[in-house]
């Protein structure tokens, strides 16, 4: 049985700069550890995780005694009201991540680290910068996915803080693929082209699945994030396709969107027949096997 998803269809939508900067401020929050870049709050301020509606006017007031799913959200102290119309902006987040990830790969090259050991310090760093929140969500499938057969006991794995064999194995693998595939391109400025645009094609992908599935369950940040418009979906997948097009060169480009595409497709596939549907940490485990896909095509390519 699955769950009915809100809508954001009947909200008016202005679009001018300041939901520009509002949308990339609260996809900043969501998706990275990171502060927002300016004047640090004075006291009695809210955080940025939670107050999404003080550069959106447009977003809705956060009810602070809605149930939040933590362990599912990321530990994130939020309603997610706006998301689904901020989600074109995930790309912008998940490039800027790629690129730090990148200068640390670069620095560690210039000081004389290996390449492997240099590929797993930036894949440390993008971890770090994003939390380590999709490396969260794909540990809790793996253990949910593998750890039981009912749907209900499935979800209830889950939501469980605690990792298991399964989501201890996902996450080795998925930090040694993407550390292999990195150290397989070697050249700093190849590296740092993949890692942006796997990044930034990666996330892209997210507001996509946020459409075509329905909800596993009720509560969590993914029930309140509402569903992603086409046109949304359209703007920060062409995003995702411009930041890859420059700085992977057109043919490179083609491979490793289709190869992260696929992978999430068959993701969200699996999570469908698994729980009916997806949470925030399918999204998470979306992700990171999208970015693995874009990474490993940009390496054999």
């Amino acid at each position: 049985m699955t769950t009915e998803k809100p809508t954001d269809e009947d909200i008016p939508q202005p679009f001018n700069g300041t939901r520009l900067l509002g949308d990339i401020r609260l996809c900043w929050g969501l998706l990275s550890s990171m502060p927002w870049p300016g004047p640090a709050r004075t006291e009695g301020q809210a955080d940025d995780r939670d107050d999404w509606n003080e550069s959106s006017d447009w977003q809705e007031p956060r009810d602070r005694n809605a149930p939040v799913d933590v362990h599912d959200s990321g530990n994130l102290n939020d309603s997610g009201a706006g998301i689904a119309r901020a989600s074109w902006a995930f790309p912008v987040v998940g490039a800027v991540i790629g690129a730090i990830g990148a200068a640390v790969f670069a620095l560690a090259s210039g000081l004389g680290v290996p390449p492997w050991a240099a590929a797993l310090l930036a894949v440390g760093a993008t971890a770090a910068a994003s939390g380590a929140l999709h490396e969260d969500g794909l540990a809790d499938v793996a253990d949910g996915f593998a750890g039981a057969f009912a749907r209900a006991d499935k979800l209830a794995i889950m939501r469980d803080s605690r990792i298991g064999t399964f989501g201890t194995l996902a996450l080795i693998l998925s930090v040694g693929v993407r550390a292999a595939a990195l150290a397989a391109i070697a050249a700093p400025w190849a590296v740092a082209a993949a890692l942006t645009a796997a990044h930034a094609g990666a996330r892209a992908g997210l507001p996509a699945v946020m459409r075509a599935l329905p909800l596993a369950r009720p509560d969590g940040l993914a029930a309140r994030a509402g569903v992603p418009e086409p046109a949304t979906i359209a703007t920060g997948a062409g995003l995702a396709a411009l930041i890859a097009l420059v700085i992977l060169g057109p043919g490179t480009t083609v491979i490793a969107l289709i190869a992260g595409a696929a992978a999430a497709a068959a993701l969200a596939a699996l999570a469908r027949r698994q729980i009916g549907g997806y949470s925030g940490d399918v999204l998470g485990a979306v992700e990171q096997v999208a970015e693995i896909a874009i990474l490993l095509a940009v390496a054999a390519a």
